[in-house]
């Protein structure tokens, strides 16, 4: 980064430092939290939005479209939250290469599974051998997104189902009574008031995922625990032309302080977002707040 760091054997003391900090391993690391909040800022309108088709499908009256839904809650709830990590983005990244192999290979004569291998022809590969590094990066990237909207998705769906059962029944038969079709009723009546039934419960739901993207170090993707660890230890060649002993308290220091303040702004943010959802609205804390304005 500096011209002085040019020769790390002359350096000592805050020139040591400053040349140790900007080398290009620790540019990784620094936009490895970038790669966190991208992350969470995909990640969590998607499991929104898988929650919210899980929890009008586990209310719907057609059994099949009800059973597909609670299903859907009830197997990937019941699931540790590291096992299907670790099966399911190896069951996706298989699937879509078979599906690849079918269309690209009809003429392929031999088994997809050999023995505890899954071979299939070079065309179907995902990505392809030849592909960049960055098209590898992405790919595992989105496989690790799509992983974890459906798990977190399926919580979302739990929450939303509770928070549509909670919006009182009066609301909805004065809406039929006034001749809305269930269609209206559903977006004009259930789904504008379940939101404040269902914030504390996606509340929660958003601490937890924060707290699980270091999962993503599992997947094989350079996150912040990956480089805080590797850059951490005892420093090899690879990593730094910087030796020093082991530093990861210090890296996993940062990461402490990262999280809990990221925990506490998301705390400020939804503690509005409540307060502006609650007002007016018949619970606890929007008559606390029509008390305390008049």
């Amino acid at each position: 980064m500096f011209s002085y760091c040019a020769d790390p054997s002359t350096l000592e003391g805050l020139t040591w430092l400053s040349c140790y900090l900007t080398t290009g391993k620790h540019m990784g690391f620094y936009m490895s939290f970038g790669t966190v909040l991208l992350l969470l800022a995909i990640t969590a309108p998607t499991a929104l939005a898988f929650g919210f088709v899980g929890a009008t499908a586990a209310r719907s009256r057609i059994w099949p479209i009800n059973w597909i839904g609670k299903g859907y809650v009830a197997i990937v709830r019941g699931v540790p939250d590291i096992a299907f990590f670790l099966f399911f983005v190896i069951a996706l990244d298989q699937m879509f290469e078979w599906m690849r192999h079918k269309v690209k290979c009809p003429d392929w004569d031999l088994p997809i599974r050999q023995g505890n291998d899954f071979v299939v022809c070079q065309a179907a590969k995902l990505p392809l051998g030849d592909s960049p590094q960055w098209v590898h990066e992405v790919y595992g990237f989105s496989l690790a997104i799509l992983t974890f909207a459906i798990v977190f998705g399926a919580f979302a769906a739990n929450v939303l189902f509770g928070a549509m059962r909670a919006v009182p029944r009066g609301q909805l038969e004065t809406a039929e009574a006034y001749g809305m079709s269930r269609k209206q009723t559903f977006w004009r009546i259930l789904v504008p008031q379940m939101w404040v039934f269902a914030l504390p419960g996606l509340g929660n739901l958003w601490m937890v995922l924060i707290k699980a993207t270091p999962l993503l170090f599992l997947l094989g993707v350079e996150d912040i625990v990956y480089w805080a660890r590797e850059l951490g230890g005892t420093a090899n060649p690879r990593f730094t032309e910087y030796p020093h002993g082991d530093w990861r308290i210090w890296y996993f220091s940062a990461l402490l302080v990262f999280y809990l303040g990221f925990t506490k702004v998301s705390e400020f943010f939804l503690e509005k977002l409540m307060i502006k959802l609650t007002k007016g609205q018949a619970t606890t804390g929007g008559e606390t707040q029509r008390k305390a304005e008049a």
